[in-house]
């Protein structure tokens, strides 16, 4: 009754786990996660998976077939199921992430591709397992316990390398207190290999055997409730990590976009500036043309401008003078008088008085002027 139980429960609660983890992985696959990141959670899954169809095969052939669970058949498929098992943790393991360094067996598995590794296991394993069937399929002297020896070196491995590479994941984000959790599944699973090797006539004479059978149906099904458990720890927190890793990633994106926009804000804000300058020098300039054209000069500055026009590229103000029959002095005092008028000051101020007078059109009657 306690197997038929323990089956039950098994397939249960494992064929649902296995479904709904590998809805997540395939979600995951779709919303475009690297698939090498999320590669254990496809292996975890197909460990649970098996787990439950093992357990479903051994329903189905306890009700349907009335075989006892000590059948050879059902312990040949059971030590498949937990090869294949074991095959599948051992793929996951590197896809747990920490800092610390792995593991012996999870760096022999890294040394390998997938199809390398699970080609040499199914070789290695298949041909011991052959041996194993060999011996024991006729021979009914060959205890039960004698063909589990070609599983319990692996799980004894397995569990070993899972117990180190969950601490380590739990450690590097911070949750140490699944410490114990981690410790009580490494137990329970050596509690499992315990029962699988001790002969049962030796264990009736020291302990009740309903207590035995019931000690190993609690374990079997503990175990494998404490492995889905902290999978879904270790997952919803690799799931937490990894959404911070993206938000801190948009966030330094941001930043950076934001750097960007203010350099080219202040290269903006600087261009803006020269040209605010440009633009008011050629606004005062403008307003000092339109001022200089509202300056209203006497005929006689008129008169010493359009000379200056006319001669100031050749010939200096006092040969200028005497063309106009008039003395040097007042040559000059007119000039100063029109640039004072004008606003007009510096070395190029001659330059300027002739441009403004060739502006103005300011021009000599040469008739009047036979000296030119």
């Amino acid at each position: 009754m306690l197997p038929l139980i323990e089956n039950n429960v098994t397939a249960i609660v494992c064929l649902i786990s296995a479904v709904i983890i590998q809805r997540i992985f395939i979600k995951e696959l779709r919303r475009g996660t690297d698939k090498e990141e999320i590669e254990g959670i496809k292996w975890f899954g197909l460990a649970i998976l098996f787990w439950g169809l093992g357990a479903f095969i051994n329903v189905l052939c306890i009700t349907l077939f009335n075989w006892e669970t000590s059948n050879k058949i059902l312990i040949y498929l059971g030590v498949i199921i937990s090869l294949a098992n074991s095959l599948f943790i051992l793929l996951s393991l590197q896809s747990i992430e920490h800092d610390s360094k792995r593991s012996l067996i999870v760096r022999v598995v890294q040394r390998f591709s997938t199809r390398e590794f699970v080609g040499l296991y199914c070789a290695v394993l298949g041909m011991i397992a052959f041996v194993f069937v060999a011996a024991s399929y006729s021979n009914s002297a060959i205890s039960n316990n004698f063909i589990w020896l070609i599983d319990i070196p692996i799980s004894v491995f397995v569990a070993l390398s899972l117990f180190f590479e969950l601490n380590k994941a739990f450690k590097s984000r911070q949750m140490q207190f699944m410490y114990l959790p981690t410790f009580a599944l490494f137990t329970l699973i050596m509690i499992a290999v315990l029962q699988r090797i001790i002969p049962q006539d030796r264990v009736v004479a020291i302990v009740d055997q309903e207590f035995w059978s019931l000690m190993g149906t609690i374990t079997a099904i503990s175990f494998k409730f404490l492995f889905i458990f902290l999978f879904s720890i270790l997952l919803y927190s690799w799931k937490f990590l990894s959404e911070n890793e993206q938000q801190e990633s948009q966030v330094n994106r941001l930043t950076a976009e934001n750097k960007a926009l203010y350099s080219k804000l202040e290269h903006f804000e600087i261009a803006s500036e020269s040209h605010l300058d440009t633009i008011k020098t050629i606004k005062k300039e403008i307003t000092g043309l339109r001022e200089a054209q509202k300056t209203v000069l006497s005929e006689r500055q008129k008169e010493v401008l359009a000379y200056l026009a006319h001669y100031g590229t050749t010939k200096s103000y006092g040969e200028i003078a005497e063309i106009m029959n008039i003395s040097v002095d007042g040559f000059q005092t007119h000039i100063y008088q029109v640039k004072k008028i004008l606003n007009i000051s510096g070395n190029a101020g001659k330059e300027q008085l002739i441009t403004y007078a060739l502006v103005q059109n300011l021009r000599i009657n040469l008739d009047q002027n036979p000296a030119t």
